[in-house]
């Protein structure tokens, strides 16, 4: 059964395993030298990074809701805060940030909220603060993508991708101008990460989820249009 791999985990997905299977060939090369309960812990070890190392880059294939409606989560992981905050730049005012934490274990493909078009991408280099830390959205290396909703009402949107102590690399493939589907993948953060959603703080937009829920980019709604 092939294993659906991201082109975005490029070098990495073709560099790490090469790498890893190397070191389980020299751990076999040496086992005639080694005690045999040595020998099998390393390969074991070595077997389970290298499966680890495949999974990260995993892009599995979703059947995402098609409800203009909805604002649909743009990564996997665990919804680490809620809050209304001040946004000049995009929002134009309140706004409700709803920032999703990654683990490493977590698929880490960044996928659109609803259907948008790609106003302006920001990239702005920055600190690595573990990306549990609420203040990682305002310090750590960032790529912000400003979206204007194809749908209606047309408000703006803001996604943050957001680099952690661990992920050093973010990759964005999206283009200004361009226009993504909802769900459709735009990028991805390379090992533990942050990725926030700001939408507009009103009555008309309902928060579906709370801190603490597990959340699927593509497929689990954050938020919801009240009337359209």
């Amino acid at each position: 059964m092939r294993i659906p791999l991201t082109r975005y985990g490029l070098p990495e997905v073709a560099v790490y395993p090469a790498v890893i299977a190397g070191l389980m060939a020299v751990a076999a090369l040496l086992a005639p030298f080694l005690p045999v309960g040595v020998t099998v812990a390393v390969e074991i070890i070595l077997a389970l990074v290298l499966v680890w190392a495949l999974m990260f880059f995993r892009d599995p294939q979703r059947r995402t809701i098609r409800d203009d409606t909805l604002l649909l989560a743009p990564a996997d992981g665990r919804i680490a805060d809620i809050e209304t905050v001040q946004e000049k730049d995009v929002i134009g005012g309140p706004a409700l940030r709803i920032g999703v934490f990654l683990s490493i274990f977590n698929t880490h493909i960044n996928r659109a909220p609803c259907g948008a078009k790609v106003e302006k991408i920001t990239y702005r280099p920055g600190r690595y603060l573990n990306a549990m830390n609420r203040l990682a959205g305002k310090v750590n290396e960032s790529n912000n993508l400003a979206l204007r909703r194809t749908g209606s009402p047309q408000d703006r949107l803001l996604v943050r991708q957001i680099s952690g102590a661990i992920a050093r690399r973010i990759v964005c493939a999206a283009r200004e101008g361009q226009e993504l589907a909802g769900g459709e993948r735009f990028g991805m953060i390379k090992f533990g990460s942050r990725t926030e959603l700001y939408l507009p703080a009103n009555d008309r937009i309902e928060c579906l989820v709370r801190v603490g829920d597990k959340v699927k980019a593509g497929l689990t709604p954050l938020a919801r249009y009240r009337h359209l």
